[in-house]
């Protein structure tokens, strides 16, 4: 089973009891690990971060 989202804790809960079928939960943050993994329909960009240095400015 493929989310966009997160499974509730009962869709964990009844995938995961004994003598269920088994069967993978797959979330979104794992969906996207995989896609990236294979490289499918996503590109991974940098992105560059800038924060003011508090202390520098505090010391002038």
């Amino acid at each position: 089973m493929i989310t966009t989202g997160t499974f509730t804790r009962d869709a964990v809960k009844e995938a995961t009891h004994d003598g269920a079928t088994p069967i993978d939960l797959i979330d979104s943050e794992e969906l996207m690990d995989k896609l990236k993994d294979l490289s499918l329909g996503v590109m991974t960009v940098l992105v560059e971060s800038v924060t003011i240095n508090t202390p520098w400015f505090q010391s002038l």
